[in-house]
């Protein structure tokens, strides 16, 4: 009864989550769509690159590694709350020194004064990175507590906040510099994630505001020492994948989703004290994950490729689609396989992983950036974005194969998992489509008469996808059923 409680708890819990990211990132790419034909291209970097970049930078270092770490805490009592929430809150000092540190170095690295617009933009975000992290002990706390559609109401609001402000600024075609518009966005979109995680457990009655702030005289420092300590482990961790692997952190941010909800999972299932059925568990949980991840791979590998200079086409524009964006993106869809392979196995060893495994996974990663910066030197001189990739895509097999090797000493002397049964049923029909695609690309396709032959390299790929939708199902029936429907079903079988 308890198992059944379980996968219904689990199964809710994937969907809010997958949901929630869905439509934060269907809004923005829809309105992305959008404002891209009313930007330059250097406003357009600015937005999508350098902005975001230094938004992700900050947040990710602030506040990744108490994510993590108390996402495998255990919650049954409300002196676990306390406990909780004293070592969430560390994350709004670290955040405010983190912000300060990386506004600094920004303005003295662009050789910026106060007055310039750059620099004004820069330190708004840093006060949109600060909302966020006011809220952040009070989102921990929801995470832990399954409050899973606050969540989806609270960044859904968020996001169209940020987009009604962007939007709002760019069509009255203000005087306003674009690099301040956009920093405006981002504290619309700050301002609604504190206010309504604050709103929420202030009014819910649930806590009392002195709860939601569990610091007393005498009591200041006592923390949870297990906690704390796997606190600072995971933030050390975020500093090392930071400084050493830049590059890896926006393409990250791809699967970030569906590997935040596997390691939800894979910490809940962590926390049975019965062995054997937490590895069952655990087992079937890694065996579909890895199975769903690798299936999306292979059908951007298969029609990813053939279709990406159309896709920059029809989005974007002639302007974009014959420059390099259409050949990386090309790259990208075969980077994306091990991308997200990475991030699940991954997601699995930081949450079933104790102490001195994750400290041994951590001295790992060091001696694969070091490859991993070498990679950098060599493949981007002469191949640029692409060299860029394909340093990526390397250091992912490496790391995958890190945590691959952890994972089959975890189910050692157990039938849980196989790394046999994760390769969906009928994979070969997805590689055959993408090879008839590829030479529908290079007969069908005319890049200089693009709107009368892309009807039919379309309707090539629609035919190939049809297919292979039909013989997957039929293959995995049960298996996509599980996913679609978010099913109770028997673990056992």
């Amino acid at each position: 009864m308890a198992s059944n409680r379980d996968s219904v708890s689990l199964s809710r819990r994937f969907k809010y989550l997958l949901g929630t990211q869905f439509i934060s990132r269907g809004i923005s790419f829809t309105v992305n769509s959008w404002i891209v034909r009313h930007l330059t291209e250097e406003d357009y970097a600015l937005y999508a690159v350098q902005f975001h970049l230094f938004v992700t930078c900050v947040l990710f270092l602030s506040r990744e590694g108490f994510r993590r770490a108390c996402l495998r805490a255990n919650i049954k009592s409300s002196g676990d709350v306390t406990r909780l929430l004293k070592v969430a809150w560390l994350t709004f000092p670290l955040g405010i020194a983190i912000t300060i540190a990386a506004c600094i170095f920004v303005l003295w690295w662009q050789n910026l004064s106060y007055s310039d617009t750059y620099a004004q933009a820069i330190l708004i975000f840093g006060s949109a990175c600060v909302l966020e992290l006011m809220a952040e002990p009070l989102y921990i706390l929801s995470q832990t507590l399954m409050h899973l559609q606050l969540r989806l109401i609270v960044e859904t609001v968020a996001t169209v906040s940020r987009c009604v402000v962007l939007c709002s600024l760019i069509v009255m075609q203000t005087n306003m510099e674009k690099g301040i518009i956009f920093a405006l966005s981002q504290v619309a979109y700050g301002g609604s994630l504190f206010l309504g995680y604050w709103a929420y457990f202030l009014f819910c009655g649930v806590f009392k505001s002195s709860d939601l702030f569990p610091f007393r005289p005498g009591t200041f420092m006592d923390f949870d020492e297990q906690l704390s300590n796997m606190c600072m482990l995971f933030t050390f961790q975020s500093f090392r994948k930071l400084i050493l692997q830049e590059g890896s952190l926006v393409v990250r941010m791809v699967f970030l989703p569906f590997e935040e909800s596997t390691y939800t999972t894979f910490a809940s299932f962590a926390s049975d004290d019965d062995y054997q059925d937490k590895s069952r568990k655990l087992g079937i949980c890694l065996t579909e994950a890895l199975k769903f991840v690798i299936l999306i791979g292979l059908t951007f590998m298969a029609f990813g490729p053939s279709y990406s200079y159309s896709f920059i086409r029809l989005l974007y524009g002639e302007k974009w689609s014959d420059g390099e964006a259409s050949l990386a993106l090309q790259f990208y869809c075969l980077y994306i396989i091990v991308l997200a392979m990475n991030g699940t196995s991954e997601a699995f060893l930081h949450a079933v992983g104790k102490e001195h495994q994750l400290k041994r996974s951590n001295n790992m990663l060091l001696v694969f950036s070091l490859i991993y910066i070498i990679l950098n030197i060599l493949l981007i001189r002469s191949l640029g974005a692409i060299g860029l990739i394909l340093a990526n895509s390397l250091n992912m097999i490496l790391r995958i194969t890190c945590s691959g090797r952890f994972i089959q000493h975890y189910f050692q002397g157990t039938s849980s998992f196989s790394f046999r049964k994760c390769l969906p049923l009928g994979w070969q029909v997805l590689i055959f489509s993408g090879i008839i695609t590829l030479i529908s690309e290079k007969i069908f396709l005319n890049h200089q008469n693009f709107r009368e032959t892309f009807p039919l390299h379309f309707a090539i790929g629609f035919l190939c996808i049809c297919l292979s939708a039909i013989v997957i199902y039929r293959c995995e029936r049960r298996f996509i059923n599980r996913i679609i429907r978010f099913r109770d079903h028997d673990h056992g079988d």
